[in-house]
């Protein structure tokens, strides 16, 4: 396999795709205030007409993020589209007629907490107290789950019996809140699983949500051999881009910057990319880069005069 290739900047690749998919938190923004130089970056590759998807797991709807990001301090018009975990199942509920929300029905047994529960009744979904009542199951990484994984051991069993489709969104295998780590949603997930029922990922790094990415890149005339996915994280951003055989650029000063910490040498950095490499199924980033930011400029090659 190719080493990852270490850049100044994003000018270092833009010439090289038409496609980019840019992770929002940690990458973008702190949820705060955008990062210095993504704006300058962005504004460079409109500048070269590239398509740029910007990509979240948040339970808000496209529409939602855009006001977000703006008052973030993101000005309008430097990105082609929006996609987030919210608005691909919002989108699938309604609709109901792609891949995993095919058939699904409009009656939701919930496994999650008040945001999810205020979202799906934005969309029109009933909440249903019992499982006979419910036409299909959510799993939800948006809450925090009230109660231990092990306290729902009759409700999976009987969510397996009656085949009820069950849908999982964000599982929160990495989330950490204070000290520890919470994984509830996918430790439910897997227990179902376990038991012979089928569990349908909705988020990053699952299929779903990188599929109806290639179905947006399509729209537009665009490939994923032609499209890089920038991200923070290995476990969401990298490995998911590179299971749909897109390239890659891990941002180091995201979810991974403590590994990064002490590495002030190339050879320091490529070891411990290496480390975090082996911590993931040795899925390799095409590319690194310090933060999302342009880097060295391009030469105008519009106007630049040929040789006589």
């Amino acid at each position: 396999m190719a080493n990852t290739k270490f850049c100044q900047g994003i000018s270092d690749i833009s010439d090289s795709y038409t496609g980019f998919i840019i992770d929002t938190w940690g990458v973008l923004h702190d949820s705060e205030k955008v990062f210095d130089g993504a704006i300058e970056c962005l504004k460079e590759l409109k500048n070269r007409k590239k398509f740029v998807l910007l990509m979240s797991n948040s339970e808000l709807r496209a529409s939602q993020m855009a006001e977000y990001l703006k008052k973030m301090g993101m000005p309008d018009g430097l990105y082609s589209e929006i996609l987030t975990s919210g608005e691909l199942l919002a989108q699938g509920l309604e609709t109901q007629k792609d891949g995993v929300f095919e058939g699904l029905g409009k009656s939701c047994y919930l496994i999650g907490g008040e945001r999810t529960q205020t979202f799906l009744k934005d969309i029109g979904i009933e909440l249903v107290n019992s499982l006979e009542d419910a036409t299909f199951v959510l799993i939800s990484g948006w809450d925090t789950l009230e109660k231990e994984p092990a306290s729902y051991e009759d409700t999976l069993r009987e969510i397996v019996r009656r085949r009820l489709k069950t849908l999982c969104i964000h599982p929160d295998s990495r989330a950490l809140l204070g000290k520890n780590y919470k994984t509830g949603t996918t430790l439910i997930s897997r227990r179902i699983q376990e038991l012979g029922g089928v569990v349908h990922m909705i988020g990053k790094p699952y299929k779903p949500i990188y599929h109806h990415c290639i179905h947006i890149l399509h729209r537009n005339d665009i490939y994923p051999g032609q499209t890089v996915m920038i991200g923070d994280t290995m476990a969401h951003d990298i490995t998911g881009a590179s299971l749909v055989n897109m390239d890659t650029c891990l941002v180091r000063s995201g979810m991974h910057a403590p590994i990064f910490k002490n590495a002030s040498t190339p050879a320091d950095v490529n070891k411990s990319l290496n480390m975090l490499i082996t911590q993931f199924n040795n899925i390799r980033p095409t590319y690194l880069v310090d933060k999302l930011k342009w880097g060295k400029a391009l030469p105008d090659r519009k106007h630049r005069k040929r040789a006589g």
